[in-house]
């Protein structure tokens, strides 16, 4: 285990609007307000969605299991936001659902907004934490400066 210890700096209150792609909504205004790391929660409903919903086997690195969901539903998500060579990096999960179906998983690029998404961004004071690479992995891990604890 490895940790960081930080504060909390800026707080964001977010409305997305119909039609908005969460990701790419959030990336602009992470690098619109220089925004390199942070905490958000999200509420709202969403349509034409997909997510990573696990591995297809136990094995490193993982090969990912894609799930579409394209009705509208309620959503309801948790992620962060470090920057990985030198732009946002937004890993976001999310639960989506309506009468019919639910699914949960890891938004990746495709999730637009159904008539209103309200998200909060808690942004963090890190120096030097962000994303790097590890190919063994097959994904970037937040990366932190060394110290005492790292």
């Amino acid at each position: 285990m490895q940790y960081y210890k930080t504060s909390i700096n800026r707080i964001f209150t977010v409305r997305m609007d119909h039609g908005d792609n969460l990701i790419h909504e959030i990336e602009k205004l992470a690098v619109q307000e220089q925004i390199r790391s942070g905490f958000m929660i999200l509420l709202g409903a969403s349509e034409d969605i997909s997510l990573v919903t696990g591995p297809k086997a136990p094995i490193i690195p993982p090969q990912v299991n894609v799930t579409d969901f394209n009705e509208v539903g309620e959503i309801l998500g948790i992620g962060n936001i470090f920057f990985e060579d030198n732009s946002p990096k937004i890993h976001l999960h999310a639960a989506i659902g309506n009468g019919e179906d639910i699914k949960v998983g890891c938004i990746r690029d495709k999730a637009h907004t159904f008539m209103t998404v309200e998200i909060l961004i808690i942004e963090l004071d890190i120096g030097d934490i962000q994303r790097i690479k590890d190919e063994t992995k097959g994904f970037s891990p937040i990366t932190f400066p060394r110290s005492e604890n790292s």
